[in-house]
């Protein structure tokens, strides 16, 4: 499938003569969506058009910006009008489908339950795996960061004398926000007993690191997340964003403070932080007891 996107890209370059840039993020946008594919065991181009909209809903609950998803979009069609002249594809799910017009879903949460029984599942053990990913996960939802923030985080992030977590450093969007009692002590616990255990290099900055002593990625993340929600009986499909969104949601439902929880996720307008609010409004309470069944 890789080298169906390069032969496009490379279609696009002769047949279009576009510059490299639009090419890069043509290449960029359709990788992304392979790697969707990949993650939904799909090893054909064919799909249905209720895939690419299920897609293109993920990129809504992801908070890509309607510019973002309207270009993926577009790369989409562009794409499929491809392979269905090249005798690819039968038919082009892409067909019909107006990124204006992609029915935006509400996120989609775990309830607390739910997230305890991850959060327990991760708990078990000492290796140095098992303390990154209790800290890891505990860190997530007690800040409702995004992932790309979480493996972004170096050591020097963390001031554990005052509890916080500084997120998006020398960004735009950069904040800091309470880590949390038990977020706190898992941090600590895989600072003090987890982190060395996985050889880092005495220069290396990551907070969190993999097996070889490099900085987790947000790749290898996304597996550890698929892998305890297994392990917890959770049958809904979940990714790390799963984890943001039920953070918002619960502290809405705890204290309904809508801008306290805009500034802990970072969210530039308020309308993105209403959406957990409206959540929250619209599921009643008794929807924790029916997810818990699954």
């Amino acid at each position: 499938m890789d080298a169906t996107i390069e032969d496009f890209v490379e279609h696009l370059r002769i047949e279009r003569g576009l510059s490299a840039n639009t090419l890069s993020a043509y290449r960029s946008d359709l990788n992304q969506f392979r790697e969707y594919m990949a993650r939904a065991e799909r090893g054909s181009w064919s799909v249905p058009p209720t895939f690419v909209r299920e897609f293109m809903n993920e990129l809504v609950q992801r908070e890509y910006e309607p510019s973002s998803q309207a270009r993926k979009l577009a790369a989409l069609k562009s794409l499929y009008r491809y392979l269905l002249s090249a005798g690819v594809v039968s038919s082009d799910p892409t067909a019909g489908l107006d990124g204006a017009r992609v029915k935006k879903r509400l996120p989609q949460t775990l309830s607390r339950a739910q997230v305890e029984r991850v959060l327990q599942e991760a708990a078990r053990g000492r290796e140095p795996e098992n303390l990154r990913d209790r800290a890891m996960l505990e860190a997530l939802y007690a800040t409702g960061m995004r992932v790309s923030e979480l493996a972004a985080l170096d050591l020097a992030d963390v001031d554990q004398a005052k509890e916080t977590i500084t997120l998006a450093r020398n960004g735009a969007g950069e904040r800091r926000v309470p880590l949390g009692g038990r977020a706190l002590a898992a941090v600590e616990d895989y600072l003090a007993a987890g982190r060395a255990r996985l050889k880092p290099s005495a220069d290396e900055p990551a907070l969190f690191l993999n097996h070889r002593g490099a900085r987790l990625t947000r790749q290898g993340f996304w597996l550890i997340v698929k892998t305890y929600a297994r392990r917890a009986g959770i049958k809904a499909h979940i990714t790390p964003h799963t984890l943001r969104h039920s953070f918002a949601e619960h502290r809405l439902r705890a204290d309904g403070n809508v801008r306290q929880i805009q500034q802990m996720l970072g969210h530039a307008s308020l309308a993105t932080t209403q959406i957990y609010a409206e959540l929250a409004a619209a599921r009643p309470k008794d929807h924790e007891a029916a997810a818990d069944a699954g």
